[in-house]
């Protein structure tokens, strides 16, 4: 069982997290992340197009573009260009990660992951949990509105 006060700040990072995908341009869906060490915030990250690329994510079909960063990727990428480390930290996102992003997660150090909505695809999830990684699932929609 979690105490109240974990739960108050689990909560709390989620609802930035949605905040910072609102930043996203794109229209499918957008997904935020948000990268907090020893109770502060050492990145966050929005799905998008790489820097330097037009902001449009989807094609002309409307499907994703292959070269969208996931908002984990960007948050995780940030990181890895400052002075910081994921080494222990939690990362709270939005939507849960995907297979690819799953392995970045494990190799950045990120011990825990709270998520908001499951993806279709649980693949990345069971793959964090075999790897040690503690996985959570907070659906906290109502109170994110």
């Amino acid at each position: 069982m979690k105490d109240s006060k974990q739960l108050k700040y689990d909560k709390a990072y989620l609802r930035m997290a949605k905040e910072w995908g609102r930043l996203s341009y794109c229209k499918r869906r957008q997904v935020g992340a948000i990268i907090v060490k020893d109770r502060m915030i050492i990145s966050d990250g929005y799905n998008g197009t790489p820097t330097g690329f037009e902001n449009f994510c989807e094609d002309e079909e409307g499907y994703t573009k292959w070269y969208v960063l996931h908002a984990e990727a960007n948050a995780i990428s940030k990181v890895a260009s400052s002075t910081q480390s994921c080494e222990g930290a939690t990362l709270y996102i939005t939507l849960s990660p995907c297979r690819e992003c799953s392995k970045l997660i494990h190799q950045s150090g990120i011990k825990r992951v709270v998520y908001q909505t499951a993806y279709k695809d649980d693949s990345g999830l069971r793959f964090l949990e075999r790897a040690g990684v503690v996985v959570e699932h907070l659906p906290v929609l109502e109170e994110m509105v």
